[in-house]
């Protein structure tokens, strides 16, 4: 499928009303837009990003028409079972705990999470070494999950944005924060904000926590995982997941 395709379902997305009711053919996907590179908003108030060009290659694959429905995170699983949208394409996490609430696809895809800090900071990370540490992170996430597992005595504080979480990190009011590694690299690190701050430490080891990779969820039950499942297949094979991938990073963030 060529991108051809994909600027079909773009415009798709935005005629998305038709006669003053939605298209029985339309698939609407719950998005955020607040989570850059993977999901953003431009100047004119568009929503772009590797998650919104895969959401809207899915619908082409799947000869459907688009509709992205922006939505804060800690309401995304509940506004889909309130059926407020079909889908959600917004680099959730595969967990077992999330499972019990709805269905995933397959993985679309799969990177690391690393913590984030001043240059030179040093910190014991450990139960007793993290007391008090101010940690960051976006609230109903994954990132939380490992904190209150493996930090307990930390300070947690939890944003409804990422772009807070980076906000506050930069005004001293955070010690650090934990993140992707590559949306902490294209949305902060290497913009003007992160300037001074690195990562610290390695690579975060917690399954239990972090899950198993990135993938689409749905309704309990729904045969649309299955379908979206095939989508994803289909458009890797075809070369249109590689194209959106380098529009975005340097390197496959697919994973094994």
């Amino acid at each position: 499928m060529s991108f051809k395709k994909t600027l079909l379902a773009t415009v798709a997305c935005a005629m998305t009303f038709i006669g003053g009711a939605a298209a029985a053919d339309t698939l609407r996907i719950g998005v955020e837009g607040a989570y850059p590179p993977f999901s953003m908003k431009e100047a004119d108030g568009t929503l772009s990003g590797f998650d919104i060009d895969i959401a809207l290659a899915l619908c082409a694959q799947l000869e459907r028409e688009c509709e992205l429905v922006e939505q804060e995170w800690d309401g995304m699983i509940p506004a889909l079972q309130a059926r407020k949208y079909d889908a959600i394409v917004a680099s959730m996490s595969i967990t077992e705990d999330r499972k019990k609430q709805v269905d995933f696809t397959e993985k679309y895809y799969d990177t690391p999470s690393r913590f984030i800090a001043r240059e030179g900071a040093e910190f014991d990370m450990t139960v007793e070494g993290t007391d008090g540490v101010k940690i960051g992170v976006l609230r109903g996430t994954t990132l939380q999950c490992h904190v209150e597992k493996a930090f307990p005595n930390a300070d947690l504080r939890l944003y409804n944005t990422q772009e807070d979480v980076f906000a506050d990190l930069v005004a001293g009011r955070l010690d650090m924060q934990l993140n992707n590694t590559l949306q902490a690299m294209d949305g902060f690190l290497n913009t003007p904000q992160g300037e001074g701050f690195a990562f610290l430490g390695e690579n975060v080891d917690d399954p239990e926590c972090l899950g198993e990779g990135t993938g689409i969820a749905v309704r309990k039950g729904d045969p649309l995982a299955g379908e979206l499942t095939a989508a994803i297949e289909a458009i890797r094979a075809d070369g249109t997941y590689a194209a959106i991938n380098d529009k975005y990073f340097d390197v496959d963030i697919y994973g094994k």
